[in-house]
């Protein structure tokens, strides 16, 4: 075992995921689209707090919280969070309190992930300020307040990205990996959304520190291109730091398209929507409106150039994000 690969394996953690989640044959969608042939890794199946990729990272989050003695969690983001959703639920097994920041004002309604973080015993607090920093600013507040009468915060930032997310997409990538390799399948792009930059760092930071052999097609849902890359890249970086890595992450064939946010982030696009319908009347599966609907919707629209004409297998990443199809829109989310 490599020097990173023992400090990888040895971070405390929570063992949330007993097993890993499947490797989704989608047969009758691959025929539907025509092109290659579409393999969906269900993270979305991941059987905690509503599931999704943000248990992979909040296992290592929360588990650090834990070995540190933390008591509270506190963490934020826009009221449809999935990562917020799945820090209330985590938090809670963990025996941790859990303080939720959102920005803006209060909705009228409890509605999907933010229905679910009250449901799941978060403090709620909005800022009041429609601008997304105002949630940071709210977090330090917060761990000051509780700081100051002895208690022991950990802070998570705004929707989850941070190295040690990473880190936890990093294992996700090796046991793809594994799985791809059981299966005799050996896929040549891996197709994602790219929202805060965890997932994708993760998986820029395993695909170079295990020899992947496939390209990343990032679909962003929420910045320019350019700026998801590069947050992507920065947070690859601190990542392997932590483990003591030294890869070459401009050798990994990655390219992030800026060309489907569609109306803005966290609100429907029309082709997203369009991905929603046909992944689900093709494989009964469905994605979510904020982050695999548009990912798949780049997809097909990708697929419909000629991107993939000479590409066997496409893996597809599916984050899970379900309960924001059961919430009003537009409304942002992250």
């Amino acid at each position: 075992m490599t020097e990173w690969a023992a400090k990888l394996d040895a971070l405390p953690r929570l063992s949330l995921l007993a097993q890993a989640t499947p490797l989704h044959a989608a047969e009758r969608l691959s025929a539907a689209v025509g092109g290659p042939r579409l393999w969906l890794k269900r993270d979305d199946l991941i059987p905690t707090a509503f599931g999704g990729n943000k248990v992979r990272a909040l296992d290592l989050v929360v588990g650090d919280a834990v070995s540190r003695g933390a008591d509270a969690l506190i963490t934020g983001a826009g009221p449809l969070s999935n990562h917020v959703r799945a820090a209330a639920g985590i938090a809670g097994l963990a025996g941790l309190d859990c303080i939720a920041v959102y920005w803006g004002a209060k909705p009228r309604r409890a509605e999907g992930n933010y229905r679910l973080a009250v449901t799941l015993g978060a403090q709620v607090h909005f800022t009041d300020d429609p601008d997304r920093a105002s949630v940071d600013r709210e977090i330090s507040r917060k761990a000051f307040e509780i700081d100051a009468r002895g208690g022991r915060p950990y802070v998570v930032p705004r929707g989850g990205a941070c190295p040690l997310a990473a880190l936890a997409h990093v294992l996700a990538t090796q046991e793809t990996l594994a799985q791809c390799a059981a299966l005799g399948v050996a896929p040549t792009r891996v197709v994602m959304a790219v929202g805060g930059s965890a997932t994708l760092a993760g998986w820029l930071l395993g695909t170079a520190l295990l020899g992947a052999p496939w390209r990343i097609e990032a679909i962003s849902v929420s910045r320019p291109a350019e700026e998801a890359a590069a947050r992507a890249h920065a947070l690859a970086e601190d990542a392997a730091a932590l483990i003591g890595a030294r890869p070459n992450l401009n050798a990994i064939d990655c390219r992030v398209h800026g060309a489907f946010i569609g109306p803005g982030y966290g609100v429907p696009s029309p082709e997203g929507e369009e991905a929603i319908a046909a992944v689900a009347r093709a494989e009964a599966i469905f994605l979510d409106p904020v982050y695999t609907g548009k990912a798949m919707g780049g997809y097909l629209n990708l697929l419909g150039g000629g991107a993939f004409a000479d590409v066997d297998d496409v893996l597809f990443l599916h984050t899970g994000g379900a309960p924001a199809l059961f919430a009003s829109f537009p409304e942002q989310a992250s």
